[in-house]
């Protein structure tokens, strides 16, 4: 996957579009709903790119390094 450098802002500001968390912030999706879709498949399009490199971030543990970008908007 190639990520983009503002896709760790979008994390903060981008909402899920559907299914059980829709309307919650990506950075704020439990991590089992991460790996769910993980283990699925992600979607395809930005919505896909930016849950793998947020299973990236909860697989090691950097959700505080990015929480702060949520005051960045």
């Amino acid at each position: 996957m190639n990520f983009e450098q503002n896709d760790l802002i979008k994390l903060t500001t981008v909402t899920m579009p559907f299914g059980k968390y829709q309307g919650r912030l990506l950075i704020d999706l439990p991590e089992s709903y991460v790996l769910w879709f993980y283990d699925q498949g992600f979607p395809k399009g930005e919505l896909g790119t930016l849950l793998g490199l947020l299973y990236e971030i909860k697989l090691n543990g950097l959700d505080d390094l990015i929480n702060p970008l949520k005051d960045y908007k």
